[in-house]
């Protein structure tokens, strides 16, 4: 029997080890990034050691701490999307589908479900960072906190995703949807 988290396919192994390499990078300590990120600092050394399921808010925070794509903390440099693994926040699936590089942004193409009867709130993200959002399926509630957005089936809506904002489904159906984020470059 494996022990949780020691598994080269778990995706906290893989996230800690590509977590801790960034905030190493920038030459920052745990405590640093833990009070930067808004994360608590053993939740931050659990994801680094391989020990604790990262969860989307949590990688959210993370990622807009170290001033990066979420998918640097999900997947391998040069790897292709289909690595990733699935990862679940309180109302949110996120799976990711594709990476595209451009010279002025990095755009993160994700398939999204989000389950009935909660609300998920995510962080703000760096500057000028945007999220686009076309649902397949249900009715979403998304976007800006304080001026949230909805779109049902065929339907797109975008917001700056700089400002915190938030994902929940309008009825009894879950809601299944493409996002796309762009982050510019630094």
């Amino acid at each position: 029997m494996t022990r949780r988290g020691t598994s080269p396919q778990h995706p906290g192994t893989a996230v800690g080890r590509r977590l801790r390499e960034l905030r190493e990078a920038r030459g920052l300590t745990l405590s640093e990034l833990a009070r930067v990120a808004g994360v608590g600092k053993a939740t931050l050394s659990g994801l680094e050691n391989g020990t604790r399921d990262p969860r989307l808010e949590t990688l959210y925070a993370i990622a807009a701490a170290l001033g990066v794509p979420m998918s640097a903390l999900t997947l391998d440099r040069g790897a292709p999307a289909s690595a990733a693994s699935p990862v679940r926040g309180e109302a949110v699936v996120s799976t990711l589908l594709e990476v595209f590089e451009e010279p002025a942004a990095t755009y993160e193409l994700f398939a999204l479900r989000i389950v009935v009867g909660v609300e998920q709130a995510s962080p703000a993200h760096p500057a000028g960072v945007t999220e686009h959002l076309t649902v397949f399926r249900g009715q979403a509630r998304v976007g800006p906190v304080g001026a949230p957005l909805s779109a049902g089936p065929g339907e797109h809506v975008s917001w700056a995703a700089d400002t915190p904002h938030l994902y929940a489904t309008v009825g009894p159906e879950e809601v299944e949807a493409s996002l796309l984020i762009r982050t510019p470059r630094r």
